[in-house]
């Protein structure tokens, strides 16, 4: 099933990259900083279309359409547009981000980073690729010696779970933070090495689905601040290359 998930990423794709820079029509769902565009909505059809003409008893969870629920046990999850803040403001770092699970368990996962043309791509058991190219997570050990990625919830100026103190720890003690606004592209760049680690609080199931899948298969290791196992519905996400894992649960948990 990889290949209809690479397949219908490139053409929802192709949909977005279309829209870039054009004139199009811009909604809020609950604020000024959350916004849905005629693209993202155009995207999203493209990629349920072909799901149910080609999969028609499957199960469906997507941002802008939420639940199409069918008697089975294949649940695609779908971000039609990751990163639509940025996508409406001209900066050039957003994705497409489909998983597939198979009663509960993320078997497949696709990103595409759109306008740098990669595909970013797992099976279950089977290793994580930028296009054709297999990925590893790094291999540094130390926080101090570690390029770490983080975005921020909608709600982010009531700082919920001490945002703004988390995010103040982690630049501290790293070499540095960024915050590139689409969590599935942060998750494939820890699973790629060019970050060691990423966090995030109040995702949603779409934002986590594939990304988590790739880390994993890279090498790496997603759990919950914790260090607790995670699922697609949980709020407090913390990926990396095993290595430093430990270290950021410590300074993540700041009481």
């Amino acid at each position: 099933m990889i290949d209809d998930l690479i397949e219908i990423a490139k053409e929802a794709g192709e949909i977005v990259r279309e829209g870039y820079g054009q004139t199009f029509k811009v909604e809020f769902k609950t604020g000024d900083n959350n916004l849905v565009t005629e693209i993202d909505k155009k995207s999203e059809h493209k990629i349920i279309d072909f799901i149910q003409k080609k999969y028609p008893s499957h199960s469906i969870l997507a941002e802008e359409r939420g639940e199409l629920k069918n008697d089975s046990e294949y649940l695609w999850v779908i971000d039609p547009l990751d990163g639509t803040t940025n996508f409406a403001h001209g900066l050039p770092i957003f994705s497409v981000s489909i998983g597939l699970q198979k009663n509960g368990n993320t078997i497949a996962g696709v990103v595409y980073d759109v306008m740098r043309n990669i595909i970013y791509s797992a099976e279950e058991n089977a290793g994580a690729f930028a296009n054709d190219k297999k990925i590893k997570v790094s291999q540094s050990d130390s926080i101090s010696k570690s390029l770490l990625v983080t975005g921020f919830p909608y709600n982010v100026k009531e700082n919920p779970e001490k945002a703004f103190e988390r995010f103040e720890v982690m630049t501290r003690n790293s070499r540095a933070v960024r915050r590139l606004g689409s969590a599935a592209i942060d998750f494939c760049y820890v699973a790629e090495g060019v970050f060691e680690g990423f966090w995030e609080v109040h995702l949603q199931p779409w934002d986590i689905c594939a990304g988590k899948l790739l880390v994993e298969e890279a090498g790496g290791l997603v759990t919950d601040f914790n260090g607790s196992r995670i699922e697609i519905f949980s709020k407090r996400i913390l990926a990396s290359n095993k290595l430093v894992h430990t270290e950021m649960i410590e300074m993540l948990n700041i009481g």
